[in-house]
């Protein structure tokens, strides 16, 4: 075999591992952004992650589903959670397609009363709600009631989902 052979079965090798290696990084991983029971203090989760498509998402968004799907959605995913055994919320991590989608959405709900907040790449919380995007995730947590409480647990809570992304 001469050297000129050698070199080409080599070259062909190295861009085939090139390759593989580039696809094999490209897999997004599987994130679960729910942070465990106490992992954040006083926050128990209540219940299982529900997962829905875009297809499916008007069974859990009957009104908005459309802004969402239209806005790239792939997949709603939400669940419950109870703050020291009393006040209950719900949180919803929408992947969207990409960045932008998470963005317009966001911008769309605001309302004048929203106040800005330091999560992920823009966040807002209102009395009873804090929602924030990073990257192409839109997340929003809702609380069921309001409390002296309430706006700094839900924002601990949403420290907890963004550390998970």
């Amino acid at each position: 075999m001469t050297l000129r052979s050698r070199l080409w079965i080599f070259a062909t090798g190295l861009i085939g591992f090139a390759v593989l290696a580039a696809f094999t990084g490209c897999k997004p991983k599987a994130v679960d952004p729910f942070p465990a029971s106490g992992a954040v203090a006083g926050w128990e989760k209540t219940g299982d992650t529900r997962t829905f498509d875009a297809k499916n998402l008007y069974q859990y968004i009957d009104g908005d589903a459309e802004q969402y799907i239209s806005a790239g959605v792939v997949t709603t995913s939400t669940a419950d959670y109870k703050y020291q055994g009393q006040l209950e919320a719900m949180v919803d991590v929408h992947t969207m397609s990409g960045a932008e989608g998470a963005r317009k959405i966001l911008e769309t709900g605001q309302t004048k009363d929203a106040k800005t907040v330091q999560l992920g790449d823009a966040g807002i919380a209102y009395g009873q709600s804090v929602a924030f995007r990073k990257g192409h995730y839109l997340v929003r947590i809702v609380a069921y009631e309001s409390t002296p409480e309430t706006p700094q647990a839900l924002l601990a809570l949403a420290h907890g989902v963004e550390a998970k992304l």
